[in-house]
């Protein structure tokens, strides 16, 4: 195809699309059920089963979590002996020596 052919084309191609004048937009909602429409400046209508849903799930998420402080308390604290405090030196704690003043 020569490039006047393909000019041709596009051409035809552009006089259809202005021909055809502006086009109706449809929306589409799938699956056909209720749809919540959205509310400017309003909370959203809960339903009790989502209320019940997100305080099991909530409810779920703190058992694992004391659960877990409870029974592996290394996860949360470290793996490693806590030190003794009373075994360091003032220079360690950052306590001038007594003689300097």
């Amino acid at each position: 195809m020569s490039s006047f052919g393909r000019a041709l084309g596009v051409l035809r191609t552009g006089t259809r699309l202005i021909r055809r004048g502006p086009q109706r937009i449809t929306t589409r909602k799938a699956g056909g059920g209720p749809h919540i429409e959205p509310q400017y400046r309003q909370y959203p209508e809960v339903t009790k089963k989502q209320i019940f849903e997100s305080e099991l799930i909530s409810g779920a998420m703190w058992f694992w979590i004391l659960w877990h402080c409870w029974h592996d308390p290394d996860a949360v604290l470290g793996h490693f002996p806590w030190p003794d405090a009373s075994e360091w030196t003032d220079e360690e704690l950052g306590i001038p020596a007594v003689d300097e003043e």
